[in-house]
């Protein structure tokens, strides 16, 4: 009788080995999701100043402030039929950058409508050069949540505080301070919802901040 030649010892090992790495290989988990990123949008035009209008005194507008979780790119959310004081982040979604620095860049745009807008660094510059310290405006970022009052009804909440700061050599000086609230109703409860009505509600808030800021004498 004849017998088929049976594999060496190691080699049957190596191919049963191999037999289930490839079995293993169909039930490995995919690959987490990739978290999808949102931000306010492209900034199609910018309102134009009157050809007549005069140029408004320069202001340094100082980085936005705010606590740790609104400085980090998760979309928050809030639950207030729930519990108002939880704050909730979206798990596959996120802003492209901090909330602070998203509402900074909008607001330095808007205000440059009018005036000239320097950050910090290039106020002192200035200040050195030519012995003048324009006003400074600080911003406080205190609420940016998708904010639920229901189930199915929410909306954009964001909540900031102006001051503006006149800097001279005795020392600061509040000039004016002021806080604003807007809310925006959200069309869906969920993160891509959210960000449209927080996106609104901070270009609302941006404009109210900059009519105040020029009204300010």
């Amino acid at each position: 009788m004849n017998y088929a030649p049976s594999l060496p010892t190691g080699l049957r090992a190596g191919a049963l080995l191999l037999a289930a790495l490839l079995a293993g290989c169909g039930a490995l988990p995919d690959r987490p999701a990739r978290a999808t990123l949102y931000d306010f949008g492209p900034v199609l035009s910018l309102p134009q100043a009157p050809a007549d209008a005069a140029r408004l005194p320069t202001l340094a507008l100082a980085e936005i402030d705010a606590g740790a979780r609104l400085e980090s790119p998760q979309i928050l959310y809030r639950l207030a039929y729930a519990d108002a004081n939880e704050m909730r982040p979206y798990g596959q979604s996120r802003w492209s950058m901090a909330p602070n620095q998203l509402i900074y860049q909008r607001l330095r745009d808007a205000l440059a409508v009018q005036r000239t807008v320097l950050n910090r660094e290039e106020s002192a510059t200035l200040a050195r050069s030519a012995g003048r310290v324009p006003r400074t405006l600080r911003i406080s970022l205190d609420e940016f949540s998708h904010y639920f009052e229901s189930p199915t009804r929410s909306s954009g909440l964001v909540r900031l505080r102006a001051t503006l700061i006149q800097s001279a050599a005795g020392g600061d000086s509040v000039l004016a301070q002021r806080s604003f609230v807007v809310q925006r109703p959200a069309p869906s409860a969920d993160a891509p919802g959210g960000v449209k009505a927080l996106a609104a509600a901070s270009d609302v808030a941006i404009a109210e901040v900059v009519a105040w800021v020029d009204q300010v004498r």
